[in-house]
């Protein structure tokens, strides 16, 4: 290397160190708040970007909203008869503007949600298997002017107000937030609002080794069953929210023609379980909703600690870290599902959505952070004429709130402006009355049944037997410290149940009509209907025993009459003969 080289080297190294040391000197001269707000700046841009704000959007738009978008056969009278008159949804949803956030919704649902204050009446309501859930009653006649309402009204059996069933989320009663918004505007319509409460939940403690998860819908029917036999005139309508609305639909899905549900709402259902999974642990945010709901379920199953430890992986259940975690070590070992992903796909709505034969709106929205837009079954909601979908692009999960001051949730508008117009309508459903084989529903007292009430020292409500006071009444259900509460009021205690006879069709030929014969048929269906009763009712067989030897004595009687009395003839034959 040359001479000339080296000094030209030399000097391009000397100067690119003189250009970094100018440069580091003009950055010292850069003031130190310049720097501060250069990274809030950036901080704000990677949390904008992060929580999924769209204040920005919201402001280019002239706070205008979005529109709502509704899919649904182009043949569907639903949508023609009873949709096309609801305003709310075809109007815009625009979301308060200091939540412009779908996660900044749901968080405020979740720890403030501003409720409305008012006391449910409560009753206890006593399942097949043994189980106990709690109806949260909340009466339309109680509505009217101020922000405090107490339920102290009863219903009449030949009460024509509507009903509406409400099924709440996972791990949710009936004091969540959202709940209690939809429970109160709707009884302010009118209408008289019941929460079927999933078993565990709302203080009242599992009393059978069945518990309720996704795709549960034999409590909602039993309950709907219940009601209507109980209200016969009463039509009834029914909500779903979250994994409320997952049980909704696929009770919908499985009963068709045959429920007596008159029209539905589900809102935000998560529709396809084994995507939802798969959505949930996919980003940090989500991930952060998965420990969230895990954490619900663990203090779920802590309540129910002797029963889950029996029944379930209790270690397991307290290492989940997720909810698939959880559904392996608990859900699928008590519900008997070979896998978790069996599970999931057994219990998923949208293989029922086509099934649906009553009118159906659901609403959802597309950022929903817990319940994937993958999952929602568009083809399944547009072939099927009873279903109505209804797509907002904001509105978070469950939240919707509209408003400068939040005070009022967008979707509980829309539902209740569609329930109303249905019920107006003559597009409601009404079910076939067609006699089910071996189908009777029991018209007993529901007194006689019990269920009473052991409350334990920490809150739980269990029921007890029938050694129980026959009048035992639940008082009035308080679920937050603020409210104004009558907790002097009663509620009416109810278990009517329906009860399954077996029928079977003989196709051998009848004996011959001897009296012996006879005797027997007559014996075997009084014995018949003596064990139907004590499986019923669970009374003192002292009682069966007096009754069975009053209803079978004319028979006894007149068979002893004719034994004896063919034995007498035949004494006194003899002996006239000896003589």
């Amino acid at each position: 290397m040359s001479f000339s080289e080296e000094s030209s080297s030399s000097s391009s190294s000397s100067l690119n160190g003189d250009a970094y040391a100018l440069l580091f000197n003009a950055l010292r001269l850069i003031p130190i708040s310049h720097y501060l707000l250069a990274l809030s700046l950036l901080f704000v841009i990677v949390i904008y970007n992060f929580l999924e704000f769209h204040f920005v959007e919201d402001l280019f738009s002239g706070f205008r909203g979005s529109p709502v978008r509704l899919t649904f056969n182009s043949s569907s009278p639903i949508y023609d008869g009873v949709v096309s008159k609801c305003k709310i949804v075809h109007g815009r949803y625009l979301v308060t503007p200091w939540l412009s956030s779908p996660h900044i919704q749901t968080a405020f649902l979740h720890f403030f949600g501003r409720p409305p204050c008012f006391s449910y009446r409560r009753q206890l309501f006593r399942l097949s298997d043994g189980g106990m859930i709690a109806l949260d009653w909340l009466m339309g006649s109680t509505a009217g002017p101020g922000d405090v309402f107490h339920a102290n009204n009863f219903i009449s059996k030949d009460d024509t107000t509507p009903i509406a069933i409400v099924i709440p989320g996972l791990t949710s009663d009936s004091a969540a937030s959202y709940i209690r918004h939809l429970v109160f505007n709707t009884a302010k319509h009118g209408w008289n609002v019941v929460v079927s409460n999933h078993r565990g939940l709302g203080g009242v403690s599992i009393t059978s080794d069945c518990f309720y998860n996704a795709g549960w819908t034999e409590d909602a029917r039993e309950v709907i069953g219940y009601l209507h036999h109980e209200y016969p005139k009463a039509p009834l309508f029914a909500i779903g929210t979250s994994i409320g609305a997952n049980i909704l639909v696929k009770y919908l899905g499985e009963e068709g023609e045959k429920t007596p549900v008159a029209g539905a709402a589900a809102i935000c259902s998560p529709w396809d379980l084994l995507i939802g999974d798969r959505f949930i642990g996919r980003r940090l945010i989500q991930k952060l909703y998965d420990r969230a709901l895990t954490i619900g379920l663990q203090d779920y199953a802590q309540l129910h600690e002797p029963r889950y430890s029996r029944l379930a992986n209790w270690e397991g259940i307290k290492k989940s870290r997720s909810i698939r975690d959880f559904d392996s070590h608990a859900t699928c070992l008590v519900g008997k599902f070979e896998t978790v992903d069996t599970y999931y796909r057994n219990c998923s709505s949208s293989t029922y959505v086509g099934n649906v034969s009553i009118p159906l709106l659901c609403i959802s929205s597309l950022d929903d952070p817990v319940c994937t837009v993958e999952a929602i079954p568009w083809d399944e909601c547009r072939a099927n004429k009873n279903v109505v979908l209804a797509t907002t692009w904001h509105g978070g999960h469950l939240a919707f709130f509209e408003g400068i001051t939040a005070a009022g949730m967008w979707w509980v508008r829309a539902v209740n402006e569609y329930l109303g117009v249905l019920h107006s309508s003559p597009y409601m459903h009404v079910r076939k009355k067609v006699q089910e084989p071996g189908l009777h529903l029991s018209t007993e007292s529901s007194i006689d049944q019990g269920p009473y009430l052991n409350v334990s020292e920490d809150g739980m409500v269990a029921a007890v037997g029938n050694e129980q006071t026959r009048n035992s009444i639940v008082g009035d259900h308080q679920t937050n410290s603020e409210m104004v509460l009558d907790n002097e009021q009663d509620e009416q205690l109810t278990g009517a149940k329906s009860d399954a006879v077996p029928n079977t069709d003989r196709t051998c030929e009848p004996p011959a009509n001897t009296p012996d014969t006879e005797l027997r048929n007559l014996t075997a269906s009084v014995t018949s209907c003596l064990n139907q009763l004590s499986q019923r009712n669970k009374r003192s067989m002292w009682l069966l025993a007096y009754v069975a030897i009053i209803t079978t004595w004319p028979l006894v009687g007149s068979a002893l009459r004719y034994i004896f009395g063919k034995k007498r003839k035949n004494v006194l034959s003899a002996t006239l003969t000896k003589r």
